[in-house]
């Protein structure tokens, strides 16, 4: 399948904006261990980001840059959203209240529970009805977010957001799943091609596992990329920011993997 990308949104350690990160991620410029910027997400009413949790900020954050970038219409706009663990700090504060005597669990917080809790911010946020897919797949989340934004785009002939992100857990969660660092990316696809595109994608499935799977040349971010689902996508993204043709090959199934055929627009 080929898919053209017309708009980016990140936001990671040392890499604020797509802007920003196009240096680094193309190895012009050294990465650094820089805290992000607290997500502004300001498409959010003002009453909804308050009561937002921080990976919902993170997801609508790289959401709203990708979207701005392209002068794209959220109405006009399908999404697919993945996280490969969710709202872990609301579980964390559900569980710890559960664990007290009185057992009283904020309506607010169990709203927040809910795996599609991103999704549903952008819909209120946008005023977006179109169709919206989130998924967990833990580490092969973005890949099978990416396959099925690309189904979708070719199907249903209509551009589709794609959406990944995952925050580190709070301890205890983060003895059993510990990522590295939080990590959050955009990007705004569509089948045609257009005068604002920034790169073209030919996707293809591979049960070759003999071609290893494409890492990080900076030591930071093939940390990151390792130890962050969301951050599978920095071998995609790195592809783009250099504007040549680059093959791409990114771990999916424990059979299967997705070979990515990144040429400049």
């Amino acid at each position: 399948m080929t898919l053209y990308v017309n708009g980016i949104g990140t936001l990671g350690p040392g890499l604020a904006g797509w802007v920003g990160s196009r240096a680094v991620l193309a190895g012009e410029s050294p990465s650094c261990e820089a805290a992000p910027p607290e997500p502004s997400a300001s498409v959010l009413p003002p009453n909804e980001r308050r009561r937002s949790s921080e990976s919902v900020r993170w997801a609508v954050h790289v959401a709203q840059e990708a979207m701005q970038q392209a002068e794209a219409d959220a109405h006009e706009v399908a999404s697919v959203f993945a996280s490969s663990d969710g709202e872990t700090s609301v579980l964390d504060r559900l569980c710890t209240a559960l664990a007290t005597p009185q057992r009283t669990i904020s309506p607010t917080l169990f709203h927040h529970s809910v795996h599609n809790a991103a999704s549903g911010y952008w819909g209120i946020a946008t005023g977006s009805q179109q169709s919206s897919t989130v998924l967990a797949c833990y580490d092969s989340s973005f890949c099978a977010a990416l396959l099925e934004a690309a189904a979708y785009v070719h199907i249903e002939e209509r551009p589709v957001l794609l959406v990944a992100y995952d925050l580190p857990p709070p301890p205890p969660l983060y003895a059993a799943r510990p990522l590295r660092g939080g990590f959050a990316a955009a990007l705004l696809l569509t089948r045609t091609p257009a005068p604002q595109n920034l790169a073209q994608l030919d996707l293809a499935l591979s049960n070759d596992l003999s071609e290893k799977a494409t890492s990080m040349d900076d030591a930071r971010l093939e940390a990151l990329r390792s130890g962050n689902q969301a951050a599978r996508s920095l071998p995609l993204l790195a592809a783009i920011a250099r504007q040549r043709v680059t093959p791409v090959c990114l771990e999916y199934l424990e059979d299967q993997q997705l070979l990515i055929r990144v040429m400049p627009c």
